[in-house]
């Protein structure tokens, strides 16, 4: 008869998406994640395989995290604009216990030129962003908020651009303000 686990798996996940998100998949090694995680590392395997397997399984997890808020603050959103409004406060300001950007970003810039596993998430992860963020620009069109003169994908694509310098932006803890008038100009686009 097998043991049972000594710890709940999303809650350890968790702890070891946190520590490849503020150190990189490179910085981050088997013994810092067993202290951080706080399992034995026969655990560990057993139960997520390799680093290489956790680092994919705490990037679903981070994207899971991420899915989950913006379709939750989108949904209450009265107006289109008022939705990418809050996409782009949400990239501003993150969360304040958790001030390393953006895991997709940070993944996308240190693994995926040489990973492929890597690259398929975080180009998948932005392709859905941009979906979105077109999704919201048509029914802003729709609704007249927004100009007609441009193609909705291509404004997504202008729009998700700038999210990814601001996600970057973000980990080397850039002046709020300043990527609050980024986001303005870039927003501007849209009544143009």
């Amino acid at each position: 008869m097998g043991r049972s686990r000594e710890f709940e798996e999303s809650i350890v996940l968790e702890k070891a998406m946190e520590l490849f998100w503020r150190q990189g998949y490179e910085k981050t090694s088997l013994s810092d994640l067993v202290a951080h995680m706080g399992i034995h590392r026969r655990s560990l395997y057993d139960t997520f395989g390799d680093k290489h397997s956790l680092f994919l399984k705490a990037i679903d997890f981070f994207g899971a995290q991420i899915k989950e808020k913006l379709t939750a603050d989108v949904s209450r959103c009265a107006t289109a604009e008022e939705a990418i409004r809050c996409i782009f406060e949400y990239m501003i300001e993150g969360r304040a216990d958790r001030p390393w950007g953006c895991l997709f970003v940070n993944a996308a810039t240190e693994m995926a030129p040489h990973d492929e596993a890597v690259a398929e998430k975080t180009q998948a992860a932005f392709h859905q962003l941009e979906q979105l963020l077109a999704a919201l620009i048509r029914r802003g069109q729709q609704a007249a908020e927004f100009t007609a003169t441009y193609d909705a994908q291509v404004l997504a694509e202008h729009l998700h651009t700038t999210l990814l310098g601001i996600r970057v932006m973000v980990r080397n803890a850039a002046d709020k303000e300043k990527l609050r008038r980024i986001a303005e100009c870039s927003l501007a686009i849209l009544h143009d």
